[in-house]
């Protein structure tokens, strides 16, 4: 079985857009249209970590 790789750049620069977009939509803008537009954007964020972490896993690094 091929173990899964190591988290990297792309993985924190991922978690770090997630994060900010979550302060700045709960913290400094507490709208709901902001809050929605984030939870989208962060829905696009995954889904991109997603299939760049599946390609990462299946084909190596």
């Amino acid at each position: 079985m091929v173990t899964p790789p190591a988290p990297g750049r792309w993985d924190a620069a991922a978690a770090a857009s997630v994060a900010a977009l979550l302060v700045v939509a709960y913290v400094l803008v507490p709208d709901a249209t902001v809050q929605y537009g984030a939870w989208l954007l962060v829905f696009c964020i995954w889904m991109a970590w997603f299939v760049a972490f599946g390609a990462r896993w299946l084909y190596g690094e």
